[in-house]
């Protein structure tokens, strides 16, 4: 995710980063889907998912609210901070919940618990690590980040199912962070919500036919 503040270079991120992940991810038809078989794999798969939930979640909201009014939110003042301090919290929003399905799908794979777990805290700790605080972020992320090494670190993995159920925190995320005034949002909430979780559906599909838990299992050396 870039960190440039230009109102002019936002619109145009928000653009081609659409375009491309038209490609990446298969809307329009072109598919670039690789094997999980290594932990690496494994994390860049959370990551690059997470990233693309995050920003397509909360630029579509976004544009579908403004409508034809979508580029001048552009012109005021603030905006575009508010933007990508929304955009830094939806990612780790994702990257908590994307994670713990992860796990999920590891531990009902066969992986030992505990391997799941100690796995999952490596790889999250080295993609946050590697982030570092943004310099789009606000104020809130590096506690938001710590809330997130806490869940990954508390999770019980064999419990979690393979549905929705863990996909929790990035709706309430786009909920309370989009730049949009209170009284709007109260009335699009549980439109979000659902929104947010339909946007996971393709993830959950394609994690579930490109992961080999064993694979992954026999590469991981904690």
């Amino acid at each position: 995710m870039t960190q440039h503040p230009d109102t002019g270079g936002a619109r145009s991120r928000i653009t081609g980063f659409l375009d491309m992940a038209r490609d990446y991810l298969g809307i329009g038809g072109r598919v670039r889907r690789e094997p999980v078989r290594d932990p690496e794999a494994l994390r860049g798969f959370v990551s690059s998912r997470a990233s693309f939930i995050a920003q397509t979640t909360l630029y579509g909201y976004m544009r579908t609210r403004a409508g034809q009014r979508y580029p001048e939110l552009f012109e005021q003042d603030g905006f575009v901070e508010l933007l990508n301090a929304a955009k830094w919290h939806m990612w780790l929003a994702s990257l908590s919940d994307l994670s713990v399905y992860a796990g999920g799908l590891l531990a009902r794979g066969g992986m030992a618990e505990e391997r799941v777990g100690a796995l999952m805290r490596r790889d999250l700790d080295r993609t946050l690590d590697e982030t570092g605080v943004p310099a789009e972020a606000d104020d809130g992320y590096a506690e938001h980040a710590g809330r997130v090494r806490a869940r990954i670190a508390l999770t019980p993995w064999s419990q979690v199912g393979d549905d929705e159920g863990c996909f929790h925190e990035s709706p309430a995320a786009l909920v309370r962070h989009a730049p949009i005034v209170e009284t709007l949002m109260r009335l699009d909430e549980d439109v979000v919500r659902n929104s947010v979780r339909y946007h996971w559906q393709e993830v959950r599909r394609d994690l579930r036919a490109l992961l080999d838990a064993g694979a992954v299992d026999r590469a991981f050396a904690d």
